[in-house]
């Protein structure tokens, strides 16, 4: 993809009028708002479309303009303002990223969010990558089978089952899916998902989860990140481990390399997370099986704000800009704990205040909390990274943050 006439957009720079130069995002929740902060740092002025008037980016922002992502009026005044525009979530309609790119550069562009947007096009999209990259060689996605109608219902093949029925569209965190291990389960939970498009997956034998964050520019010049190594819980990432031993170098370079191939494959602009699978096939490492993207920043990246020279959201304005990419330096061994809205209720339900004193007073804490105004189960409220000298003290630090806060599922010396 060529960059835009209109690139690079340099921090401080005014244009014809004296107004400083704006960077825009579609979406106001807390990725939203780490990028403006991100933006802001750079002297960028920013400007949020979201429709909540209370959302969390939006409150930080020089401007919220408070319309339906959809909406033509809001799109109008957003591109009218902005020198390049990004999206933090992937379900903003793909249709309003590419009303916004006739008027200015947006990246991702919409061909690559409307993507990730329908797992049966992403999936497609990571089978396409694989056979025309060699650095994919052995990084497949798992065995699936498409699901639209009471025909492809019928002739599942066997070996699928049990399996794991997902929405085509508007799943994420656990959301839309469902597991299955018969035919009769299969066809009750596509009954249940109102018969919508879908995925059904093999489940497979896992022996982890991570994920890669690369950034890529309008020149094709890309970075990435370290691997990050995930635990997910009911669905929802609980702990992002991030340091050197966390998963094998071999395994670390295939799943680095196999990320750039699904971003240069679509001539992707922007910051880039790609979930793997980690698959028991009788290797010491596992076999990496691609599960989805995501075209933004990410859950698991958070950490790199506070472990790194640069952040996944220094990168995404970097990108988007025009601005050359700096490679991303971790400096400390990182343990990142995710906050739901769970944390500020006690075991028998009734509101608390999670014990800020008890936390702040850990070394190497670093709180972020997204400016939400109600915790509720669930909701992601914030984000704990535990950073240090070594892995080591990294970890006990963790394994007291979790004890402090009650979060479950989580084992810091694994």
């Amino acid at each position: 993809m060529s960059a835009p006439a209109s690139l690079p957009v340099f921090p401080g720079t005014v244009d014809a009028a004296g107004r400083p130069a704006t960077l825009g995002v579609m979406g106001g929740g807390q990725l939203g708002r780490m990028f403006v902060h991100a933006a802001q740092r750079l002297g960028y002025f920013t400007a949020v479309l979201d429709p909540d008037p209370q959302s969390p980016a939006g409150r930080v922002s020089h401007q919220h303009i408070a319309f339906a992502y959809g909406d033509a009026q809001g799109l109008a005044q957003l591109a009218a303002v902005c020198a390049a525009v990004t999206t933090e979530f992937e379900n903003v309609p793909a249709s309003a990223l590419q009303t916004l790119a006739a008027s200015c550069p947006v990246a991702p562009g919409a061909a690559a969010v409307a993507i990730a947007q329908d797992r049966i096009q992403e999936k497609s999209h990571f089978t396409a990558s694989a056979a025309e990259s060699g650095v994919m060689a052995g990084v497949t996605c798992a065995p699936y089978a498409v699901i639209e109608t009471p025909d492809q219902l019928k002739t599942v093949p066997d070996y699928l089952l049990p399996g794991i029925l997902k929405t085509a569209r508007m799943g994420y965190d656990g959301k839309g899916q469902m597991r299955v291990s018969n035919r009769a389960e299969l066809a009750a939970a596509w009954a249940e998902l109102e018969r919508v498009a879908c995925v059904l997956e093999k489940m497979l034998p896992l022996k982890a989860e991570c994920s890669v964050i690369v950034a890529r520019g309008w020149d094709g010049a890309m970075v990435a990140f370290p691997p990050q190594l995930n635990l997910h819980v009911d669905g929802i990432l609980a702990v992002t481990k991030v340091y050197e031993g966390n998963m094998s170098p071999a395994l670390a370079a295939r799943a680095q390399a196999a990320t750039k191939s699904i971003a240069e494959h679509i001539d992707y602009v922007g910051v880039l997370c790609v979930e793997f699978f980690v698959v028991d096939d009788g290797s010491a490492d596992g076999a990496l099986v691609v599960n989805e993207m995501a075209p933004r920043p990410h859950n698991s990246g958070h950490y790199t704000m506070d472990a790194c020279d640069v952040s996944q959201f220094d990168l995404q304005v970097h990108a988007m800009a025009g601005l050359p990419l700096p490679a991303p330096r971790q400096h400390s061994p990182a343990i990142m704990l995710n906050l739901l809205g769970d944390v500020w209720f006690d075991p028998l339900g009734q509101p608390r205040t999670p014990d800020w004193q008890a936390v702040l007073a850990l070394p190497g804490a670093h709180l972020h909390l997204y400016g939400k105004l109600e915790a509720r189960p669930g909701r992601k409220m914030g984000h704990l990274t535990l950073t240090g000298a070594d892995v080591a003290g990294v970890k006990a630090t963790a394994r007291q943050a979790a004890a402090i806060l009650g979060l479950p599922g989580f084992e810091g010396d694994e």
